[in-house]
């Protein structure tokens, strides 16, 4: 382990548990504990626990952090209700990704911001400077928050059963709804979100109770085949969900319509930052991201060519063999002469053209699935 490696609050349970551990944006992170394709299908079929304590907490507070959060960012905040989330993104001023977020309206001048580990830094300076001359404190908890997420089809029943979480209300809680609760007399807060194409939850919980936490929640999944998963399953499962990752399929030379992230944008705010830069448009040859399901047990991976007839028209971001679907998936980044659904084209996976089907996204949905 590198010294400079921040460790999670949970570090010693993971270590404890048998994990493997990787450097994920500066933290020391459990990328697996038995094997990815067991740890994919408990969530896919049951349940796994995720540690996900690298990501970044920014809570924003005051009368003016609704109008803050509008020019901040690219969605318009402060009209959600309180007990609501929503994604949306970070833009710099020529309209291009700094970073997609969720934030989740705690309440009426209540607002906590969920920015990835890498762009901590990046996302609370660009707020805090955003948010200046606005009635609104912008507060960089990440060190002192952790972040526990339960995903799965019993997912509801585990977190139900844990022994001290003291909830009202958790049956009600619709899809990207947030709630406050107390764990053994301690104020988390519970959103009914996730990464994984799963019902779930993700719990923000103080670094100080996170362990405690950990433990009663793994009691009460014990019956109902709950798993602790790490962040390759995490990958393998956002994939199929066909849900991006940042510095993957989002990056600061890519504005929102380029990445069918054009519905986080809200154009009808008279002014946020990137606002001119989206409406400038892209050139009509920028690449568009898609989604490309090939046959076989060979799959693109990240940085990997996509061609027709011999010529590359863009490159893989994201890709894996599918553990439920049983084929090839991936995203990719390509001419936009070439993203119509069924197009053709080819991976070049270590000098074999591999076909490829452009194809709706997700790969994967749940809601097919029943």
């Amino acid at each position: 382990m590198t010294e400079s490696l921040k460790l999670s609050p949970l570090d010693g349970i993971h270590r404890a548990l048998g994990a493997s551990f990787t450097d994920f944006a500066g933290w020391d992170m459990p990328v697996r504990y038995s094997s990815d394709l067991a740890e994919h299908h408990a969530v896919r079929t049951a349940a796994g626990i995720f540690d996900l304590s690298h990501m970044a907490e920014i809570y924003m507070v005051g009368p003016g952090t609704g109008a803050a959060l509008d020019f901040a960012l690219s969605g318009t905040l402060s009209n959600i209700p309180v007990g609501r989330a929503k994604y949306s993104l970070l833009l710099n001023d020529e309209g291009c990704i700094l970073d997609d977020l969720v934030v989740y309206r705690t309440g009426e001048e209540e607002f906590l911001v969920v920015a990835n580990a890498g762009n901590r830094f990046v996302a609370v300076e660009a707020i805090r400077e955003r948010a200046r001359g606005y009635e609104c404190v912008v507060r960089d908890d990440s060190d002192t928050v952790a972040l526990v997420a339960i995903q799965g089809p019993n997912s509801f029943d585990i977190l139900d059963n844990i022994d001290g979480l003291d909830v009202d209300g958790l049956a009600e809680l619709g899809y990207y709804r947030c709630i406050s609760a107390t764990f053994r007399g301690t104020a988390v807060v519970i959103g009914r979100t996730g990464y994984t194409g799963e019902d779930g939850f993700e719990i923000y919980v103080p670094a100080t109770n996170a362990a405690e936490f950990w433990q009663a929640a793994t009691v009460a999944g014990d019956s109902r085949g709950l798993q602790a998963c790490g962040l390759a399953c995490r990958d393998t499962l956002r994939l199929e969900a066909g849900m991006p990752l940042y510095g993957h399929e989002l990056n600061t030379s890519l504005k929102p319509v380029q990445v069918n992230a054009a519905r986080a944008v809200d154009l009808t705010k008279d002014d946020f930052v990137g606002r001119d830069g989206v409406m400038a448009g892209v050139s009509a040859d920028a690449a568009v991201l898609v989604g490309l399901q090939s046959d076989g047990k060979r799959a693109g991976r990240a940085d990997y060519a996509v061609q027709s007839n011999g010529r590359t028209i863009g490159t893989v971001t994201s890709g894996a063999l599918s553990p439920t679907l049983g084929y090839p998936i991936a995203f990719a980044l390509i001419e936009p002469d070439f993203a119509e659904l069924g197009t053709v084209v080819d991976i070049d996976v270590r000098g074999t053209a591999i076909p490829a089907t452009v194809v709706s996204l997700p790969f994967y949905s749940r809601k097919a699935r029943a």
